[in-house]
C-alpha cells in the first residue's frame, strides 16, 4: 500500500451514485428476512444508518437481536455486521451527515424520531 486509494470495489461505486439502498434484516421474533428501502450515508469505508423512530424503529430491534443485515445497491449485493450507536455524540454526528446528504427539512419531515439510535456498518473490501 503506498499511500494510493485503494481500487473501489462494484459495491462501493454503486454506494456513491445511490440515494437509498435496501436492507434485509432478520425478524426478531419470525426469524424470516424483512426488506425495506433506507436512506444512508456512506463515508470513508463505512455506512452509516438512521432509523426513522431511532429505537422504536422495527428494523433497529431486529439488528439488536440479529446484528447480521444485508444491503443492496443496485444488482451488488453484501451482507454485514451492524453495530448499534446510542450515545449522544455518536447519533448527533449521524443526523449531521444525513442533514448534510438529504438537506435538513427533508430529515425533519421524514424522520419523526424519536432520533436515539444508529447503525453503523464497517464495508469489508471483499478481498480483506
Amino acid at each position: 500500500y503506498n499511500g494510493r486509494a485503494m481500487p473501489e470495489d462494484k459495491f462501493t461505486r454503486a454506494l456513491k451514485n445511490a440515494n437509498e439502498i435496501e436492507i434485509t434484516v432478520i425478524g426478531r421474533n419470525t426469524g424470516k428476512p424483512v426488506t425495506l428501502p433506507v436512506w444512508f450515508v456512506h463515508e470513508n469505508g463505512t455506512l452509516w444508518l438512521l432509523p426513522v423512530n431511532g429505537s422504536k424503529t422495527q428494523w433497529y430491534q431486529n439488528l439488536q437481536k440479529n446484528p447480521a443485515i444485508t444491503i443492496k445497491v443496485g444488482k451488488e449485493e453484501r451482507t454485514l455486521n451492524a453495530q448499534v450507536l446510542k450515545t449522544a455524540t455518536s447519533v448527533g454526528n449521524v443526523i449531521q451527515s444525513f442533514q448534510q446528504k438529504y438537506k435538513p427539512e427533508m430529515i425533519a419531515k421524514y424522520y419523526p424520531g424519536p432520533l436515539d439510535a444508529a447503525i453503523k456498518l464497517k464495508l469489508q473490501t471483499p478481498n480483506g
